[in-house]
């Protein structure tokens, strides 16, 4: 089973969106993905992350926010994608078995649900472009400008 994860500053929005949203295409998709998200430091999970996730049928309830020390087997990853600059500039070394993706997002920390939803939307669309790629047996998108479904909208 391939191991993935996801990395933004304080895994309380995007880490937590695109963890769940991983998770629900891998599950869609037939494919075994252990899924992880984690911060360079911990707070808490935003409720708007809850409120739009859940509107997709997707419960974050049980999420917590995390930092890479809090994950079991933390050097140990098919895949480490950031969502955020600041993540991607402070991310770890990992082995060279592990494949890196920068995928930013927007932060709609502060903004309307509108402005979660429209982040979430283009994560979705992120996110379920990074798992047919895998179930497909292809290479990730290198980048988010990468994506097929990117390039289509």
């Amino acid at each position: 089973m391939k191991r993935v994860l996801i990395l933004c500053t304080h895994n309380s929005a995007r880490s937590q969106m695109a963890e769940g949203l991983t998770r629900e295409a891998a599950r869609r998709a037939g494919l075994a993905l252990e899924v992880h998200s984690a911060g360079t430091e911990a707070t808490y999970v935003k409720e708007e992350a809850r409120t739009v996730m859940q509107e997709l049928g997707i419960d974050l309830s049980a999420h917590t926010s995390k930092t890479l020390h809090d994950l079991p087997d933390a050097q140990n990853f098919a895949y480490v994608i950031t969502v955020c600059d600041s993540a991607n500039d402070a991310c770890p070394v990992y082995p060279g078995k592990t494949k890196r993706r920068h995928y930013p997002f927007t932060d709609p920390s502060g903004g309307s649900l509108e402005k979660w939803r429209e982040v979430r939307d283009q994560m979705k669309v992120q996110f379920e472009a990074f798992v047919e790629a895998l179930a497909k047996g292809e290479a990730a998108p290198a980048t988010y400008a990468d994506s097929p479904a990117v390039k289509a909208q």
